[in-house]
């Protein structure tokens, strides 16, 4: 067990591999109404992406919605992408400000509030989310009415085709969180447990307008507890079934990924051989079939502050 003052030294990294579903997750506006998947290219094959973040404004929904005060919020009335500030920004007082971090670039407000700071680098470390399978090209189309009759409004005078590209994945994304930057004030440790706790929930990440239902919470999650500055195993680990690659780098020798650093919960727990899950556990790696319970772990832990 590590001390209080071992734990402000620790940094915490983490892969979250997501269930499959279909979807058309985070498509852009387009032209002729279609839809177009966002993506990249790996290995010659174009596989779906979403961006941290829209992964991070839903953990500020989720975090919104556990009570915690909350600087910034979502006008859902403007007519573009547009979001409120209570005040300028404070992370002792914040608990977005604290986690997600912020700019302010109007010189103007930062003269009015001279002594605070204007920005601030966020304490969660994302990256994308990609999903585990190539995208096929799949397609699907809807016919969306046209608004006739006695309608008080109408959007077009004819009714239209939509194209929407859909693809049956899972997702995979890493984040990491310095325990340092986290273990500030009684109130900082718990929203950053809050986060651990909303990242076990996450959902409803979307993007262009998506309306699909697809859970970002984990199916299966690894983290390790290190006082390493990297993670040291490939962040994008998981298989297309749903295995970690580097699980056979985790020995009871310890000579490359000490076990007892690695925290192993959900699926990747309930498919190991029983030989496997007891040698991992008698190694000292913690092991939990719920990813959610995992988390609450780690973080009373990492932080001594249950979510």
């Amino acid at each position: 067990m590590t001390t209080q003052n071992d734990k402000t030294k620790l940094n915490l990294f983490g892969t979250v591999l997501t269930y499959a579903a279909p979807s058309s997750n985070y498509h852009g506006e387009s032209e002729l109404n279609r839809t177009v998947i966002q993506r990249i290219t790996r290995d010659s094959l174009e596989y779906g992406v979403v961006s941290p973040e829209a992964m991070r404004n839903a953990l500020r929904e989720i975090l919104a919605g556990y009570g915690l005060s909350m600087n910034r919020r979502r006008l859902e009335q403007e007519d573009q992408l547009a979001v409120e500030f209570k005040s300028f920004p404070d992370a002792a007082k914040f608990a977005d400000d604290f986690l997600f971090g912020f700019l302010v670039a109007d010189q103007d407000a930062v003269k009015k509030n001279k002594g605070k700071p204007a920005k601030r680098d966020s304490v969660l470390r994302m990256n994308l989310a990609v999903a585990l399978n190539p995208y096929r090209f799949n397609a699907t189309f809807h016919q969306s009415p046209m608004n006739a009759g006695d309608s008080p409004w109408k959007n077009s005078s004819t009714s239209a085709l939509l194209h929407r590209e859909v693809s049956d994945t899972a997702f995979q994304y890493p984040f990491a969180l310095a325990m340092q930057d986290c273990s500030g004030s009684r109130d900082q440790k718990e929203w950053t447990a809050k986060l651990l706790k909303a990242i076990g929930e996450l959902t409803n990440v979307a993007g262009g307008h998506a309306r699909s239902y697809f859970e970002f919470a984990p199916r299966s999650i690894i983290m390790r507890l290190s006082p390493q500055l990297v993670a040291g195993y490939q962040t994008y680990a998981f298989t297309a079934d749903g295995k970690f690659a580097e699980m056979k780098r985790i020995t009871k020798e310890a000579k490359d990924l000490p076990p007892k650093e690695f925290w192993f919960g959900g699926e990747v727990v309930r498919q190991l051989d029983k030989e496997t899950r007891d040698n991992l556990a008698a190694w000292g790696a913690h092991l939990n079939e719920n990813p959610q319970a995992l988390l609450a772990e780690v973080s009373e832990e990492a932080l001594g502050v249950k979510p």
